[in-house]
């Protein structure tokens, strides 16, 4: 028996834990080891957005509506390439790849659960994206249907394996020239991620689109040949004791983010009848957030994991609360807001945030110089910076809560929350692009009303060309 005046063993054992002080990073340490991947990320998604600039006109995506399922396949980068590299890079970084039969073990196992992921996901996307935008008007087309679902399944695919394979590739050459694999698998996955599913799901999905119209099955062999391999693909995958766990309880964060970015595609759908040119920001607006929001989720993840040596439901002292005030999350460390709670994680936001001008500001002008789209008014990046850090704003505010719930239940984040976060990222994104666009069309914005003239006379010159041939 304890006797009352005896400390308890569990407040003991937390109270030596977190007593240990981690390492702080400056401000500027942060900013200088951020920003250029911020960068490197941030040109990977430019270039998606001129691929969808490009393609949003083809007859696939005009006839059979293909781009509603744009943002939830692109949301593929943040549930199976993003978190197949922190699942690597931790295993590095935890000597578990020095054997080379475990590391072969591994890196088969792995390659091998995103494709029963990417599969199923993939399917699962083009029926949300058909679901989202064929009930309201109370349409179905068989054709489109098995194009949709053959496009999304067999994009979903070669994008994870490919991707996969560079992801592991860097990892490996990181830890052979004795580099931190965390500073540069993930930003790699974020800036090949899109515009390599994007650049697949176009060409995939015209291919199957002729083939439809010379009346060949192809979409349907595709299907039934992926259904037919996927039952094979999960026995190996639960049968690789790296993967077993992942494999039976990491379908909830991958489905549910999918499902939030299907939302995002409707949005992208109708925003794209009304405003030409929004589809090439689109990707960068989505991609910049879910990027920077992934940063912190995973700092925070590594700041909990050695405050608390790794003990999940232990916080650093005075950091036990799961839901804080936005204040605190984001300016935590000043008496007059948030206290000196949160100082860590604040610190680290506030930079995030700062770095997200400068970066977009960088984003527009290649954009605009890319597509010689001209010279952007101020009113444009006015609001367009505005939509950018209303999005950043919310996800670093939610980062703070989701991460620290999953933790407080014994979840680790670093596998769950970066799903969520990054889906999240491209809904917000998606609708506070749209909600600029429309207040600066209300405006008369001369370079929003001379961006959309531009792209009416290219998307007229693309429909004259279709109708030649």
């Amino acid at each position: 028996m304890l006797s009352p005046d005896a400390d308890s063993p569990i407040t003991t054992i937390s109270e030596q834990v977190c007593n240990k002080k981690s390492k702080t990073e400056s401000c500027w340490t942060i900013m200088l080891q951020v920003f250029p991947t911020y960068i490197i990320a941030g040109l990977g998604m430019v270039a998606a957005g001129l691929v969808l600039s490009q393609v949003q006109f083809w007859p696939v995506f005009t006839e059979v509506g293909v781009i509603i399922m744009v943002p939830a396949l692109l949301g593929l980068k943040g549930n199976l390439e993003m978190t197949l590299a922190s699942r690597l890079s931790t295993a590095c970084n935890l000597g578990k790849l020095d054997c080379k039969k475990n590391a072969a073990s591994m890196i088969l196992g792995n390659l091998i659960l995103v494709q029963c992921q990417g599969i199923v996901v993939g399917f699962l996307a083009s029926l949300v994206g058909m679901a989202m935008g064929w009930l309201p008007e109370g349409k179905f087309d068989i054709d489109h249907a098995l194009l949709l679902c053959a496009s999304a399944v067999v994009t979903a695919s070669i994008a994870s394996f490919a991707l996969g394979v560079v992801m592991i590739g860097v990892i490996l050459l990181a830890k052979r020239f004795k580099c931190n694999p965390d500073n540069v698998a993930t930003p790699i996955a974020a800036s090949l991620g899109d515009v390599t599913t994007l650049g697949l799901l176009a060409w995939i999905s015209d291919v199957l689109y002729n083939h439809m119209l010379e009346q060949k099955q192809t979409a349907l062999i595709v299907i039934v040949a992926y259904f037919l391999v996927l039952p094979l693909l999960f026995y190996l995958s639960y049968k690789n004791e790296h993967t077993c766990l992942v494999l039976c309880t990491g379908w909830t964060p991958v489905l549910s983010a999918m499902l939030i970015s299907s939302g995002g595609g409707i949005i992208l759908d109708k925003a794209v009848e009304h405003f030409k040119g929004i589809a090439v920001f689109s990707p960068v607006m989505n991609g910049a957030g879910g990027n920077l929001v992934a940063i912190q989720a995973s700092r925070m993840t590594t700041y909990l994991n050695k405050a608390t040596n790794s003990l999940f439901g232990i916080f650093p002292p005075e950091e036990d609360a799961v839901c804080i005030l936005p204040c605190s999350a984001l300016c935590g460390g000043y008496s007059s807001c948030g206290g000196l709670n949160n100082i860590q994680n604040a610190s680290v936001a506030r930079v995030l945030l700062l770095l997200l001008i400068p970066g977009h500001v960088i984003f527009i002008i290649a954009i605009c110089f890319l597509e010689n789209l001209g010279t952007p008014t101020p009113l444009f990046f006015v609001f367009y910076l505005l939509a950018a850090l209303c999005q950043v704003a919310v996800l670093l505010y939610l980062c703070q809560i989701l991460v620290y719930w999953m933790w407080s239940k014994g979840t680790d984040p670093d596998n769950a929350a970066i799903p969520y976060l990054t889906a999240i990222g491209d809904l917000l994104g998606t609708a506070f692009l749209a909600l600029s666009f429309m207040v600066l069309s209300y405006s008369q914005d001369n370079f929003l009303e001379g961006m959309e003239s531009d792209v009416s006379f290219e998307n007229v010159t693309v429909l004259l060309q279709s109708d030649a041939f």
